[in-house]
């Protein structure tokens, strides 16, 4: 048993060792939110030509971790760096640039909460704006897209649904809409936690959609959806709802249900998924 723990540890070293001399990069950067009175870290893969190309513009994803995780979390347990590598060498994705933001880690989220916590005015206004300007991203609609998991994957819909000008393809896997009220949320005991989700009942995107008006369902008809879930994950049924009102809406869409829990190795295999989809999704 040692020596087989061994050798997968081998390989692994050799994987990435191979990947890193034969492909992209994951960077770590910051900038200055004056909206959240603080420096914003984040993480981004560069592919391999981004050095050698550089009067060349890239397609660009918004990838979002899930709660308790970070900017970080896509590069560590995600593998993201290795997995999009073997895709893009792959030929099965054009090359991209992925930016992995920061959305805090202890009842944070991508929604505004309170006047300390305006993240979704934070993404939009500040951080979209400056990380498209300092790395070469192309920056419209047919060339951007959005991906997430978990409270990143409700996120992913939410952002998609608020701006569907700006995304030419939504990608979420194992969603969190979140509740329809607080009575039918989990009960937290501090405030940060019930502002938390009092802004995620908000912004819930399941009700967003029963409520949207045929001009709001036009405009949701302008991104390529996809939802990916596993068939044992907790939040399972709470994404077959979602997405049996996307069909009613007739938004063009792909859902996938594959063997799984709402964990990393999940996800790690949605991206096989995930970045060809979107990169077939952006203009060529």
């Amino acid at each position: 048993m040692k020596k087989l723990i061994m050798l997968a540890i081998v390989c692994l070293a050799a994987i990435s060792s191979y990947s890193q001399r034969h492909g992209g990069k994951v960077i770590e950067d910051s900038l200055k939110s004056d909206i959240l009175g603080k420096n914003k870290k984040y993480c981004v893969y560069l592919p391999k030509s981004y050095d050698k190309e550089t009067q060349r513009n890239y397609p660009v994803l918004y990838l979002l971790h899930g709660l308790t995780n970070n900017y970080k979390s896509w590069r560590d347990l995600g593998n993201i760096g290795p997995i999009a590598n073997q895709i893009i060498n792959a030929g099965n994705a054009n090359e991209m640039i992925i930016i992995m933001p920061d959305a805090g880690t202890d009842y944070d989220g991508y929604f505004n909460c309170g006047d300390k916590w305006r993240y979704e005015d934070f993404f939009f206004q500040e951080f979209m704006p400056q990380v498209e300007k300092k790395y070469r991203i192309t920056g419209d609609k047919e060339h951007r897209a959005i991906a997430g998991l978990s409270m990143g994957g409700g996120g992913t819909l939410a952002y998609a649904m608020h701006h569907p000008e700006l995304f030419s393809t939504a990608f979420a896997m194992s969603a969190y809409m979140g509740a329809r009220s607080m009575k039918e949320s989990i009960s937290h005991k501090n405030e940060r936690g019930e502002a938390f989700t009092k802004s995620v009942i908000e912004n819930n995107c399941t009700v967003y959609l029963e409520n949207a008006d045929e001009e709001k369902k036009a405009a949701l008809r302008t991104v390529r959806w996809f939802l990916d879930c596993g068939d044992d994950d907790f939040l399972f049924f709470q994404n077959v709802e979602h997405v049996k009102l996307m069909k009613m809406a007739r938004l063009p869409l792909q859902f996938r249900v594959r063997d799984g829990i709402h964990d990393w190795c999940y996800w790690q295999e949605s991206l096989f998924i995930a970045l060809p989809f979107i990169s077939n999704g952006f203009a060529k």
